[in-house]
């Protein structure tokens, strides 16, 4: 029992932790530094470290929160009751929403500061931020898999296009956050135009939810 209770109360100063960087995130974008993190929690940076190991460990905890509340909001959009391609367009603009509605956020996790001050330890902005692309096309590529009949090599298929698809999704997200050339529905459609290729013309597998 008392295992369990020390157990539920690191787990807790683990997320009150993690909502203490999301404030500074919010707050200060690619430049959230260890330093004002420990600060808002009311910590030191050693215990801060106790906790994450290094801003690495901070950074995997955060993109994993992120991620994990992405993908509850993609798969909404998936699952909405509508034709394919507004089932798409809706899917891209849950992506392209979440980016604009926490800017610094998305920047903290996808680049690093653009400033003249060394990255802390070493820090690698792109070599945390690929698994989280990686994780976003492999669960893309089970849903298209799971739910259009693509033949023998489907699998596979399925995977290049999650891959894809998320690729495209966050190029184009970074050019548009960065330049606003247009309105996120002009954007939407656009994107929805040019996926209307071999998408729009398979089937829905026979035992899956269709897509």
């Amino acid at each position: 029992m008392e295992t369990t209770q020390h157990q539920r109360s690191a787990d807790q100063r683990r997320r009150e932790l993690l909502e203490a960087a999301d404030r500074v995130v919010l707050r200060d974008g690619p430049h959230a530094s260890m330093n004002a993190i420990a600060a808002e929690a009311g910590i030191t940076k050693p215990i801060l470290y106790r906790h994450f190991g290094d801003k690495g460990g901070l950074y995997r905890a955060l993109a994993k929160r992120h991620t994990d509340a992405l993908l509850r909001a993609l798969q909404v959009a998936v699952d909405a009751d509508v034709d394919r391609r507004e089932r798409v367009a809706g899917t891209l603009d849950t992506y392209l929403a979440a980016i604009e509605a926490r800017p610094q956020v998305y920047r903290f996790l996808m680049h690093p500061a653009e400033d003249s001050q060394p990255s802390e330890a070493g820090f690698d902005v792109g070599r945390h931020s690929a698994p989280l692309l990686r994780r976003l096309g492999e669960e893309l590529g089970t849903v298209i898999a799971d739910r259009v009949d693509l033949g023998p090599g489907g699998d596979l298929v399925a995977r290049v296009w999650g891959h894809g698809i998320v690729g495209m999704m966050h190029a184009a997200g970074d050019w548009w956050l960065g330049e606003r050339p247009c309105s996120r529905a002009e954007l939407v459609a656009s994107l929805t135009d040019l996926l209307c290729g071999r998408l729009f013309q398979v089937q829905d597998r026979a035992d899956g939810p269709g897509f």
